[in-house]
């Protein structure tokens, strides 16, 4: 661990600033602690963290109880707020003051776990004589700061205890308490917010390994716990820029109708990294804000929507998500909504095929929005992101006792879930292989039978799934069951992809008026003739998060410029650009050219592409300079 092999680099850090701040280490220190007005003083500013802290202390006391040791809580500036500890260990501990309202700074005690952990920033362990003064050698003092949402540190949580009953796993427990405190605070801190927990393995969810995130009702980051950045790989100040929708790839609309329905499991998400995870979300809004920002692209600052009652509400959020609202003007998109409109509440299960990000799971819950089961479950389940070891709990349920680590009194599984509604099967080309025979006997007997049980379950859902597989090709690698194919291919549509849409104006215009609550916005004719010319790999998700950020970027400035767009979409398109200029392979080739100067004439076509820039070249072309001025020497 970083902290551990730090230590004894910290220690002599911390030993060289002690002597910088005039201590002798014979001393005898001087531990008088507040006065008792000052010390309730001190403990009502930090009523919060005191709250929080003491369950966990209490908790963490009982697992080193009897082993001559204190729990001992400490505000930002080391000042003991609480303290616990074992009745042998309280005599000899006094003569030390470890007790509310002395202050254990590294000013006044010199290198000890808590004035060190505060001067650090980390978590620090200080044994016997590693403490700067004698007084203090019979110590052991594991100690790690609790940070606030902002990542401030706040106070210190510490074990201190006689040296004689150190132990290794000390340190753990206390570092474990601390991130327990700290995630306590970070749900406290937030009221009028979505706060999402979220793991790749979903049995972490709940526990000290989640990562949390907070988010304004529009879908704004706020902040995220120690977990929760580093699962997203980016620090406080990058996360600025994004939203919820841009990190989790789920809008907030979407989120909201997830936990409308009658038994929400966990949310599959995949978030900006790539990686996909499992979440669960805590709505706690005020209502009034949470029907705004389920409207928010049709409010306008001079008519702020008005309270609705729950039915409103709901019939608003079908409406704004209905078949309806997907119509733009794209006759592709067009004649899918006629035909998913034509088998509406005929119990013909439908298939959407198309890439990545174009809306499938958008379509599937306008399908269900628009049916006869608009007001039953909408249950979604992405196949390829839950574990092949999970998903069929996570299909079929299970009950109690059926494996290893199963719930007690068992969980029910997403197909009963969607009892009465619609199941919507993502990625269903990516299913195990081994499940598709039992999934089909699901449809085929509309019966579900939870793992461990003997008891099957009618059950009566509408089937809709989607792929971005050529699912014969699969049914010939011998990946998919023909059968299986056979049963769910009903009504078989195709989204097309974003570069093949007409209607991709109106489309940004859409999506900026929902993004920024108010449709102030608007991108520029050089912006709209670059997003025409794009590929779009990832479709609407590329181009929403790539609106989203620019928002951001443009702040106070009403047309969205090149200068507010993401660096990696500018490479994207300066790429384009030079595979654009560069020549024909094959017509090199008949006329002769050798290897080396086919390599020499592409970059020169780039070179001239990019107006002489030789850094901007070797960016597009993904080589170092050098390799540039090495296959084209007269540029030296």
């Amino acid at each position: 661990m970083a902290w551990a092999d730090n230590m004894p680099r910290i220690i002599e850090t911390s030993h060289t600033r002690s002597q910088q701040y005039g201590l002798r280490r014979e001393s005898a220190p001087d531990y008088s602690p507040l006065a008792r007005n000052d010390l309730s003083l001190l403990i009502e500013q930090n009523r919060l963290l005191h709250a929080h802290a003491v369950p966990a202390m209490e908790t963490l006391y009982q697992q080193i109880v009897n082993t001559h040791n204190m729990v001992i809580l400490t505000d930002a500036q080391g000042v003991i707020v609480h303290s616990l500890g074992d009745d042998d260990f309280l005599e000899k501990a006094s003569r030390v003051a470890l007790q509310p309202g002395v202050a254990w700074s590294e000013q006044s005690r010199g290198t000890n776990a808590i004035g060190t952990a505060i001067a650090e920033g980390t978590p620090a362990l200080v044994h016997a004589d590693q403490h700067y003064l004698s007084a203090n050698h019979f110590l052991t003092c594991s100690a790690a700061p609790i940070a606030d949402h902002l990542g401030n540190v706040i106070g210190v949580l510490d074990v201190s205890g006689d040296q004689r009953s150190y132990h290794k796993h000390t340190m753990a427990l206390v570092r474990m308490s601390a991130l327990m405190i700290e995630n306590q605070l970070f749900s406290a801190a937030f009221e009028d917010a979505i706060t999402i927990r979220f793991h790749a393995r979903p049995e972490f969810i709940g526990t000290l390994m989640e990562g949390i995130a907070s988010f304004s009702p529009g879908g704004r980051f706020l902040a995220a716990n120690r977990n929760g950045l580093f699962q997203l790989g980016l620090s406080t100040a990058a996360l600025q820029s994004h939203t919820f929708s841009s990190l989790f790839g789920l809008p907030v609309s979407a989120l909201f109708d997830h936990y409308r329905t009658a038994s929400p499991g966990l949310l599959n998400l995949c978030m900006h990294n790539g990686v996909s995870v499992f979440g669960r979300a805590q709505l706690r809004l005020s209502n009034s804000v949470f029907q705004q920002s389920l409207t928010s692209d049709r409010a306008t600052p001079a008519t702020a929507p008005a309270p609705m009652s729950a039915s409103q509400a709901a019939s608003t959020a079908r409406r704004l998500s209905g078949l309806r609202y997907l119509r733009t003007g794209d006759q592709q998109l067009e004649l899918v909504i006629e035909k998913v409109t034509r088998v509406l509440g005929k119990d013909i299960p439908i298939m959407i095929m198309g890439e990545t990000g174009t809306g499938k799971e958008l379509l599937a819950q306008a399908i269900h929005n628009d049916s006869p089961r608009a007001m039953s479950p909408f249950v979604a389940v992405n196949c390829a992101s839950i574990p092949e070891t999970l998903i069929e709990s996570e299909l079929f349920g299970y009950e109690d006792g059926a494996f290893t680590g199963a719930r007690k009194k068992g969980a029910i599984g997403k197909i009963l879930q969607a009892n009465g509604g619609t199941l919507f099967l993502d990625e269903i080309g990516d299913m195990p292989f081994s499940l598709q025979a039992r999934l089909l006997r699901v449809l085929q007997e509309r019966m579900v039978t939870p793992l461990g049980s003997d008891k099957s379950i009618p059950v009566n859902v509408e089937l809709i799934c989607a792929t971005n597989h050529n699912l014969r090709d699969r049914i010939a690698k011998g990946l998919f069951r023909e059968d299986l194919y056979y049963r769910l291919n009903g009504l078989v549509v195709k989204l097309p992809p974003l570069r093949e849409r007409t209607d991709l104006e109106t489309v940004v215009k859409k999506i900026l008026a929902t993004e920024s609550n108010n449709g102030r916005y608007h991108v520029s004719a050089e912006i709209l003739q670059l997003f025409r010319q794009h590929r779009w790999p990832g479709n609407f998700r590329q181009l929403t998060n790539l609106l989203r950020t620019a928002i951001v970027m443009a702040g106070d400035e009403h047309e969205i410029c090149l200068r507010h767009m993401p660096d990696d979409f500018l490479d994207d398109i300066e790429l384009a650009a030079t595979q654009l200029a560069a020549p024909d392979p094959a017509q090199m080739v008949a006329s002769g050219a050798n290897l080396e100067e086919m390599e020499q004439s592409v970059i020169l076509k780039s070179l001239e592409a990019h107006g002489g820039n030789v850094s901007a070249t070797a960016r597009a072309l993904g080589v170092s300079r050098n390799t540039i001025y090495r296959k084209v020497p007269n540029l030296k």
